[in-house]
């Protein structure tokens, strides 16, 4: 029995240690679609955060300890979003990536604020995520009224004189692209010929392709998320329009053309310059290359909050949300993205957005610029 008994308390104190040294980690966690018709965007989060966590944990650690890395899935739904923030700060997070939709940010922030989380999210880019004066927020994307400029720009100057339509989905984040885009279509002294929403979900797009076929559309603007554009593009398609379709910074992942196959070619989309292109980015994405992992959309971008965060949690010697989020938007950060700074929203300085074109292939390059 003595035994045994030895054995049970080595077993015991063992379990003890790890549970302490468990206790030394300082939790945080990303939160996105992990599961629904964004997963693929949540993927992107979740392996760019865990490759951030692995490598900060490598370089010894933030305040000389190892972060732990949890995971929140709000499937793009805000009330599930809530719910997972609430959970999330809970457990007592001092900041977490996150999240992707517009849709969930919003809500997301309200809890995090409560509970002294800070925000710093890779991809919502609805203004209203800064415009609300919250103390904890931040993004490393641009906002839909500096993208929807630009794809206000690129229409008005290359589709002179053509028949344009407006779709969106409804959602914070893709009625807001549209409405940003028809604005500055608008001032550019474009009128739209269609302005029409659908539900984001839906399947079947018919009876708007037929209405785009009757209108004699030249370019539909697509306000909304890459599984409801690829099937809009394919039932035009189908029925033998050749209309253009454009889209914002959701169309970014391969799975877009995985809907489309090759009548993918041509769409255009707006999104910030390439990331993986970026020479800061370099060593970051030979090693996802090396793990087999395509760290496209917004990998680097959620990976590139967690450097932020990290820099300023040592810079300002405390995980503490507001001393943290103070020293944020008081300094600039070496990112995979390059250089940030943050103005007193909690908004990039540095953004730009540029237009992308997808090919028969299942790629897309810059226009005029460098490929993907």
């Amino acid at each position: 029995m003595k035994p045994l008994k030895l054995i049970g308390l080595a077993l015991g104190a063992s379990l003890a240690l790890s549970t302490a040294a468990l206790a030394e980690d300082i939790n945080i966690a990303v939160a996105g679609p992990m599961t629904g018709s964004e997963s693929a965007f949540g993927r992107q989060m979740q392996n760019g955060a865990e490759m951030a966590v692995a490598d900060l944990n490598a370089a010894g650690g933030v305040l000389g300890k190892k972060l732990a890395l949890q995971v929140g899935d709000d499937a793009c739904d805000p009330k599930q979003a809530r719910s997972v923030a609430e959970k999330l700060a809970g457990s007592g997070i001092p900041f977490v990536a996150g999240h992707f939709c517009s849709s969930s940010s919003i809500p997301a922030s309200e809890a995090y604020a409560d509970s002294n989380v800070l925000q710093i999210t890779p991809a919502s880019t609805n203004p209203l995520f800064t415009e609300r004066k919250l103390w904890n927020v931040a993004r490393v994307c641009g906002r839909d009224d500096q993208q929807g400029l630009v794809a206000a720009n690129y229409i008005a100057k290359n589709f002179k004189g053509k028949n344009i339509a407006i779709l969106n989905d409804k959602t914070t984040y893709g009625k807001g692209l549209a409405d940003e885009t028809k604005k500055a279509l608008n001032k550019a002294g474009v009128t739209e010929k269609m302005f029409e929403s659908y539900n984001k979900g839906d399947k079947d797009f018919n009876a708007i392709v037929s209405r785009l076929k009757r209108e004699n559309i030249d370019l539909v603007y697509v306000g909304g998320y890459h599984q409801e554009a690829g099937l809009i593009l394919r039932q035009m398609r189908d029925q033998g329009l050749k209309t253009i379709l454009m889209a914002g910074d959701a169309m970014n992942d391969k799975e877009f053309a995985s809907i489309t196959g090759p009548a993918a070619e041509g769409t255009l989309f707006t999104f910030g310059p390439e990331p993986r292109n970026k020479p800061t980015a370099k060593a970051i994405v030979d090693k996802f290359k090396a793990k087999n992992i395509d760290p496209e959309g917004y990998t680097l971008y959620t990976y590139a909050a967690i450097q932020v965060w990290s820099q300023a949690v040592k810079k300002a010697n405390t995980t503490d949300a507001k001393k943290v989020m103070d020293t944020i938007k008081a300094g600039e950060w070496d990112t995979v993205l390059g250089k940030l700074g943050f103005d007193a929203k909690g908004d990039i300085k540095q953004i730009d957005y540029v237009v992308y074109k997808w090919d028969a292939k299942g790629s897309y390059a810059e226009l005029g610029g460098k490929g993907s």
